[in-house]
């Protein structure tokens, strides 16, 4: 556990990282929703904001003034335990409260927070704060690619940052690695902050493979779909399939073909596409069709975790070919905060790795991240094996 003044500063840096995210937008850009999948980043402001009142204020803190009655309702997102809350995709509808009155909420609660944990504080708290923190981390990622979908559907395809580069280069030239069968140990073994789906570290056999020290990028994908990848049913699952017909999907996300050229949106606005940078935006439906394509496969979460310290990684959420399970003796923490993980154990696939939009000091090589195989509005790109 970290120590609590440095607990403190990891709390107001991220709190203050979180409104910075926010800084280049309009203040239009707060409250639009396109679809259930994306929420409005003044939602994001306020949820973040609500976890630390709702789990340490509301609770523990002697004397503390609830900032808004009305506010553990609206910001609420999925915890059965703590109430009602506004449905999913409703959060577009919220007009009030404003983003100035969210803002007040956020400094409201930082400063209770600060206050709160400037004396001693029990380890069980402490605890419960460094989870808030992470779970902030979580949203500023869901902010960076929240507001890109937004901007992204935008007709203007609008510049977000010239700050914040979506699309960096590996320079390295790919190999294969080359990873003998045998016993492995998986999951977190340190003291350091992890999720608790990480934890039931165990052995598992893996047979001999080989795996890409190289995300597969924009110019090997483009000969994909060149090469009639999305009209090529054998290729696909049947599920896959059917999501590609049924949405007319013909490119990744973001991807523009204007004059015969291919483009995509990114944080610069609408521009050429760059061949040398590794494909994203992909469901796990087209990282699968794709690597059937090649003659290869998409690694399982386990041979990711063995080999990832022989490769670079980080740019992309990378799927695998693991369905998102609990370890073995995984245990579910009580209360609200069982709610956090184990509950969507069922039809998604896991991602390992951290993207471009993942914060500082918030993933790590044993970090399990999950979505249902269709979604792709996160940084998601593949890593081949074989």
């Amino acid at each position: 556990m970290i120590l609590t003044d440095a607990l403190l500063d990891f709390f107001l840096e991220t709190r203050q990282h979180t409104e910075s995210i926010c800084q280049p937008l309009e203040i239009e850009d707060y409250v639009v929703q396109p679809i259930v999948d994306v929420s409005p980043p003044k939602w994001h402001l306020g949820h973040t904001t609500w976890f630390f009142e709702e789990f340490i204020l509301k609770p523990h803190a002697k004397d503390y003034v609830e900032f808004h009655a009305d506010f553990s309702f609206v910001f609420n997102s999925y915890y059965e335990t703590v109430g009602k809350r506004v449905v999913r995709s409703d959060r577009g509808n919220l007009s009030r409260p404003s983003v100035k009155k969210v803002y007040e909420y956020r400094n409201h609660v930082t400063q209770a927070i600060k206050g709160f944990f400037s004396g001693p504080q029990s380890e069980e708290l402490r605890a419960v704060l460094e989870i808030g923190i992470h779970h902030e981390k979580q949203h500023q990622e869901l902010l960076l690619t929240d507001i890109k979908y937004i901007l992204g559907n935008n007709p203007l395809l609008p510049v977000y940052s010239e700050q914040f580069q979506d699309h960096p280069k590996e320079i390295h030239a790919q190999d294969w690695i080359a990873v003998d069968g045998g016993l492995y140990e998986i999951g977190h073994a340190t003291e350091s902050f992890c999720y608790d789906n990480e934890l039931g570290r165990h052995k598992v056999y893996l047979q001999p493979y080989e795996i890409s020290n190289k995300l597969v990028t924009n110019g090997e994908f483009a000969a994909f779909i060149l090469d009639g990848g999305y009209q090529r049913f054998d290729l696909w699952h049947a599920e896959g399939w059917d999501w590609v017909n049924q949405n007319q999907i013909k490119a990744p996300l973001y991807w523009h073909q204007i004059n015969g050229e291919w483009h995509h949106y990114t944080a610069q606005g609408l521009q050429k596409l760059d061949l040398e940078t590794p494909v994203t935006h992909i469901s796990y439906f087209e990282a699968f069709a794709y690597a059937q394509w090649k003659g290869h496969r998409l690694p399982t979460e386990f041979e990711w975790e063995v080999a990832q310290a022989f490769f670079p990684w980080g740019k992309r959420w990378e799927w695998t070919e693991s369905a998102y399970l609990p370890y073995p003796n995984y245990q579910k923490p009580d209360g609200a905060l069982g709610e956090y993980n184990g509950k969507f154990m069922v039809s998604q696939k896991v991602l390992r790795g951290g993207s471009v939009a993942t914060p500082e000091k918030h993933t790590r090589h044993t970090y399990r991240n999950f979505f249902h195989p269709q979604l792709r509005w996160q940084f998601t790109g593949l890593r081949l094996a074989k």
